[in-house]
């Protein structure tokens, strides 16, 4: 497979702090709900203790915690014109891999796309640790990629652990993507322009598609893969002293939900399907192109560095684009300087890797 050739669109200075204004706001945020900080603590608490009761408090405490917040974050009316310039559908794409079970998908047309029949489509797949959240849960952020990168988005509800394990969480992202491609005629998109990602748990997910689109010589389904802010691979599991702050905070959190992703954590702790991080080198030689979207003080950056130069390397990386100044929430939030430049970074992918 041919090296793919990037366009070094992207090349920030780390500012080495925080946005002020990013700071400011979830301060005022932290203010207003006490609350939340406290079942974040509990979170923390909880991801330490082993017994089924405790776990079960922790994916329940997770879902609490987070769906909420994340709604607050989308109920900002920076997001107001997604809903206003798409067309919502939904569809339902079968599958057979772990029973019979229809993934729910979500589907934003943007106005101007409607009367066109070979449109570019972006499969999203959202965050949460791959144990939280939903597609409606961060629909009016999607809704607004949709417009910012003149795409029809479908927006998946893949099945969350610990009720799903893996690899089956993965499969029913890799399966609306052959569903997609498959059917592009009836759905109106251009089969040639298939791209995939998603944020953070939905990082996760998307590299694990891309690991069975590898593994099944299916790499040319899918024309351009941007997981963002990703989980990638058990770095969580090492020492915490080398870590960064952001890194260790989330040490205990982020080794409960590995465990409660896995379908048995010790056999499947070498797999790609559980860290796509472990792929071979001759996996990611597989990979479609390539562009990983961080942050300067990710939960993840040292984790997503290292496969992005592995996939550099693998000559299927296009572009590793660090956002300054910003953590892992940052770019959620209408109107920040981190936010803004993510919606430039996103026009730029979409002009220049997606439409081009």
């Amino acid at each position: 497979m041919a090296r793919v050739t990037s366009k070094d669109l992207f090349n920030y200075k780390p500012s080495g702090e925080l946005d002020a204004d990013y700071v400011a706001i979830m301060d005022m945020m932290k203010s207003k709900q006490k609350e939340s900080s406290a079942a974040a603590t509990d979170l923390s608490e909880l991801a330490l203790k082993d017994d089924p009761e405790s776990i079960a408090q922790f994916v329940a405490s997770t879902r609490a915690y987070s769906e909420p917040f994340i709604r607050g974050l989308m109920a900002n009316e920076g997001y107001a014109f997604g809903e206003q310039e798409t067309t919502t559908t939904f569809l339902k794409v079968p599958t057979t891999h772990d029973g019979d079970y229809d993934v729910g998908v979500e589907v934003y047309t943007p106005k101007t796309l409607e009367s066109e029949t070979m449109r570019a489509a972006y499969l999203h797949v959202h965050g949460g640790g791959a144990i939280a959240l939903s597609a409606a849960d961060v629909r009016p952020a999607v809704q607004c990629m949709a417009v910012t990168s003149n795409c029809v988005v479908f927006n998946v509800d893949y099945r969350l652990a610990p009720e799903t394990k893996c690899p089956n969480n993965i499969k029913d992202f890799y399966e609306v993507i052959k569903y997609v491609h498959s059917n592009a005629e009836t759905l109106g998109v251009d089969p040639s322009k298939i791209v995939i990602g998603g944020e953070s748990g939905g990082g996760y997910i998307t590299l694990g598609a891309m690991v069975l689109l590898a593994e099944n010589e299916e790499t040319h389904l899918v024309k351009l893969a941007i997981p963002s802010v990703p989980m990638v691979d058990d770095y969580s599991f090492s020492d915490p002293l080398p870590m960064t702050k952001e890194e260790k905070e989330t040490v205990p959190f982020m080794r409960r939900a590995w465990q409660l992703i896995a379908d048995d954590f010790e056999t499947q702790k070498s797999s790609p399907h559980l860290f796509p991080g472990k792929a071979s080198d001759e996996l990611l030689a597989k990979f479609p192109p390539t562009i990983i979207l961080e942050v300067e003080f990710d939960i993840f950056i040292t984790e997503a560095s290292r496969l992005a130069s592995r996939l550099r390397r693998a000559g299927r990386l296009l572009e590793f684009v660090v956002i300054p100044g910003a953590d892992h929430y940052s770019s959620f939030i209408p109107g920040t300087k981190a936010n803004k430049l993510f919606v430039e970074i996103f026009q730029a992918i979409s002009k220049e890797y997606v439409h081009a």
